[in-house]
């Protein structure tokens, strides 16, 4: 500690500028020295609160930062923290409000000496227009996943009650629509629940990747005849594999899932012909290939450029009703997850163009 109280450890700045200790952390940083002068004031604390490092660094915490309450009463002077009692460690998380009226969601914490005296007092900060909107984010996921669930196992009660009560009442041609219609609704609650599923490992870094070699012109045309042989036209799809295509050490599964709810998105919201064309890109004349590109286009409407950066984020539908709005942000997530970018842009004879790629190589 230098001759104003200040750190001068390595990583820790005077308020000249200089990186600040706490400047990689995602919260708000305050702490105050034993006088109850600012000694640290990480980056992410100017950006809650508009405040600047070097106007604040050496001054008394409850001057740079007045906190209130709801009632608008001093925190400060309710948790009085350099006399007040002595057994306190820490302060839970509360909301609390700036001059300007913003509020923050404010975490304390205490290091204090033998003698039970504070020698630092800590201050987490936290934008409190964040957590609001995280918690919207699990009402939206809530409501949605309510919406989506109950349509198709009101339709799986309705007939399997009605087949229990009244079989002998129906040939057998109508209980196989029954059934048939009772195992789509039981596929869709599972679709449901799967994305359910991806969406959560993906949030939580949690996708397990377990790559091997993959073809991924093999798995393009996969998808392409799963398509037909669920019904849809062959005439409708077109595979364009163009140049020599490097080793790719990818996730079978995600890469079928990545070009499967590409295709079906293309299929369900666009129009005309759906090409896939899978290409190698070096990066830069006469260099190694580096990636491999993936285009799914179509020949619909497209996307407007607008919307072009909100297409992968949850819940999406645009203009459309049906779907979960899940789909593409997953694409995203498992293209990511395996070192890749995806993008939307208009497509060389309109509609839709999702434009992704994939590194080349073997794992690391």
């Amino acid at each position: 500690m230098d001759g104003d109280g200040r750190i001068t450890a390595v990583g820790v700045p005077s308020p000249r500028g200089v990186p600040s200790f706490g400047d990689e952390l995602p919260d708000g940083l305050l702490i105050a020295d034993a006088r109850g002068r600012v000694v640290v004031f990480n980056r992410r604390a100017e950006a809650i609160t508009g405040l600047r490092r070097d106007a604040v660094l050496g001054r008394a915490a409850t001057d740079v930062l007045p906190l209130h309450d709801g009632e608008g009463r001093d925190w400060w002077k309710a948790i009085d923290p350099y006399r007040g009692l002595s057994t306190r460690t820490r302060h839970p998380e509360c909301g609390l409000y700036l001059v300007d009226g913003r509020e923050v969601l404010v975490t304390a914490s205490y290091l204090r000496d033998r003698l039970r005296r504070p020698q630092r007092f800590i201050l987490s900060l936290r934008d409190a227009a964040a957590r609001a909107r995280r918690e919207r984010h699990r009402a939206d996921l809530v409501s949605t996943v309510a919406h989506e669930l109950r349509s198709p196992l009101t339709s799986v009660k309705g007939f399997t009650a009605t087949l229990l009560a009244k079989w002998h009442r129906f040939n057998d041609d109508q209980k196989l629509v029954m059934l048939e219609t009772v195992n789509a609704d039981a596929d869709r609650v599972t679709r449901l629940i799967t994305e359910l599923l991806d969406v959560s490992r993906i949030e939580a870094g949690r996708l397990e990747m377990r790559r091997q070699v993959v073809d991924i012109v093999g798995t393009a045309r996969e998808v392409i005849t799963r398509r037909v042989a669920a019904g849809d036209d062959a005439n409708r799809f077109r595979l364009d594999a163009r140049g020599t295509l490097p080793e790719l050490w990818l996730d079978p599964d995600k890469v079928h899932q990545i070009l499967g709810n590409l295709v079906e998105n293309a299929v369900r919201h666009g129009a005309g012909t759906v090409t896939i064309v899978v290409e190698p890109d070096t990066g830069r004349e006469g260099a190694a290939v580096e990636r491999v590109v993936v285009s799914v286009r179509d020949e619909g409407e497209g996307i407007p450029p607008e919307a072009a950066q909100r297409v992968f984020r949850q819940f999406w539908r645009g203009n459309r009703r049906r779907g979960t709005g899940l789909g593409l942000y997953i694409v995203k997530g498992l293209v990511e997850a395996h070192g890749g970018a995806i993008a939307v842009q208009r497509a060389p004879g309109g509609g839709a163009e999702f434009r992704f790629t994939l590194p080349a190589g073997s794992p690391a």
